[in-house]
């Protein structure tokens, strides 16, 4: 006799000598079962729903319990991660060819995959996607919906890969297009900087060391010189794009795939130059990413630099441009002013990038191989760095064109301070003087120009005589503004005809790079 038979005082007494229950019995079974029926029911009804909630399709099969709520809510990256959409269900796409040409797949099982997708991507972008948070990124919620839609075949596309490489190859794909589209805004700011120079290539203003008048420069020069530094960012951010390019996929989660997958097949049907050499790496590497950034904050750092100094020539204080209203703002209690915003946002921006380098850096400087969670915070720093140099390019590249320079303020400013010294140094070595002694009759010239008040182009020819026997009336040629900057004719130099041939070059350069596929 069981334990139970021995403690349950009913037990002999609900069978008869047959076996069965007595009918006498019957209204007190039935009370009980309605007693505790509830009780049951309440039961039944927690075992399914555990069950429902430990099933996550992905990863479900190993655990007893449903992650916790809050949990499942902080590991999650769909959030974000769903901008990746468009790139997921290229890769896909791209798989599920591949599959099929190794035979994993038949030539039905990818049409209906295929379709499937582009259906997905429809109501994606139709906005009647239901994204779930408890699937937890952009690919498992793709993969579900799919599966919902075609059926098992649905699950057959996971083969041989993982989300790990899935997603790595996201963001690259993300990553390639983000840059074309950044290219293209960079190669219209540069157009842009160039046209402005040509047309200005007379135009005369101060040139500054320590902001103190220097000596002048045409504005054209000026121009060409912020097109220099974008040229070289241009160069560097093509550069980045090369390591961007490698395939990720096929590397699985961490060790490759025993299916027999031609990664080659898949790189080529989604434009990639390469497979990546080692699966460990591929799936752990965010060092196009760091290094996007990184050419994103010299990018930046060159937009404010050029923002500092466009600040300062909408100053009453400068007045050498006038930038057109749409890019500027006015004061909420002070009528007359007229903000150059633009400008200041774009300084101020170029911090938040800056702020996206440390953040990856410092992301993966401990992360062992191979991949790590960690791993997806690397997608809202990045995302920003895009949004924010792709936004601070367009602004550039529609506004620099319509600056309206204030070509008599420029010139006045540039007769200032003295700015010819430097030419009249220049002429006396010419004379047979040398240079320091010629620095030093120079200096007591400007000495005496303080005194009277007059610039060095304004004094008689007795005057500079004074300070020296080897001044002659050809001097004037010399301290003249025009005389000044015509002087500097070679390649790099201010003068006019060097600033018209260096934007020609430019402009070729640009039209080579617009050109090529």
């Amino acid at each position: 006799m069981t334990a139970y038979e021995n403690n349950n005082p009913y037990y002999h007494k609900a069978l008869d000598s047959q076996g069965k229950i007595p009918l006498a019995d019957m209204p007190l079974i039935r009370a009980t079962l309605v007693h505790f029926l509830p009780t049951i029911i309440s039961m039944f009804k927690q075992d399914t729903v555990v069950m429902s909630q430990t099933t996550n399709q992905s990863w479900g099969g190993r655990f007893s319990e449903p992650t916790d709520a809050f949990v499942e809510r902080f590991t999650a990256s769909v959030t974000f991660d769903q901008r990746l959409a468009h790139q997921d269900i290229q890769g896909s796409i791209a798989h599920a060819t591949m599959l099929t040409r190794i035979g994993v797949l038949t030539d039905d099982e990818r049409e209906a995959i295929v379709q499937g997708l582009i259906e997905i991507r429809s109501e994606i972008d139709a906005g009647e996607f239901e994204w779930s948070v408890p699937l937890e990124d952009v690919h498992m919620n793709i993969e579900a919906r799919l599966t919902q839609k075609i059926g098992i075949v649905g699950k057959k596309l996971h083969t041989g890969r993982s989300r790990n490489d899935q997603v790595a190859t996201d963001i690259r794909l993300f990553m390639r297009d983000a840059v074309d589209v950044i290219e293209g805004e960079l190669i219209r700011l540069r157009e842009g900087l160039v046209e402005l120079a040509d047309r200005e290539a007379d135009t005369i203003m101060p040139g500054f060391t320590h902001l103190q008048t220097a000596q002048p420069v045409t504005f054209g020069h000026h121009l060409l010189a912020w097109q220099e530094m974008l040229a070289r960012d241009h160069e560097r951010l093509l550069d980045c794009r090369k390591r961007i390019n490698v395939l990720p996929l096929g590397a699985a989660a961490l060790a490759g795939t025993t299916y027999p997958i031609d990664r080659h097949m898949s790189a080529e049907l989604l434009g990639f130059t390469r497979p990546a050499e080692n699966s460990l790496d591929a799936v752990s590497d965010r060092d196009f990413a760091i290094e996007f950034t990184s050419v994103a904050s010299l990018l930046l750092m060159h937009l404010s630099r050029m923002s500092e100094e466009l600040v300062l020539w909408t100053s009453a204080q400068f007045d050498f441009i006038d930038l057109p209203d749409r890019f500027c703002t006015g004061s909420s209690i002070m009528p007359q002013k007229k903000n150059p915003d633009v400008p200041e946002l774009v300084r101020g921006k170029t911090g938040r990038v800056y702020g996206h380098l440390i953040s990856l850096l410092t992301l993966m400087k401990s992360q062992p191989l191979a991949y790590n969670k960690d791993n997806q915070e690397d997608k809202e720093p990045l995302f920003d760095a895009v949004d924010t140099v792709r936004d601070c390019l367009k602004a550039f590249a529609d506004m620099i064109p319509a600056i309206e320079p204030k070509k008599a303020n420029m010139f006045e400013a540039a007769r200032k301070g003295f700015s010819t010294a430097t030419d009249l140094a220049d002429y006396l070595v010419r004379n047979g003087v040398a240079f320091r002694d010629a620095h030093e009759i120079v200096g007591q010239s400007v000495a005496y120009g303080l005194k009277e008040e007059k610039d060095l182009s304004e004094m008689t020819l007795e005057e500079l005589q004074q300070f020296s026997d080897s001044i002659d009336a050809d001097v004037f040629e010399v301290l003249t503004l025009e005389g000044s900057v015509a002087a500097r004719n070679h390649i790099g130099g201010t003068a006019p005809d060097q600033v018209r041939a260096a934007a020609q070059r430019a402009r070729e350069v640009l039209q080579t790079l617009k050109d090529q596929p």
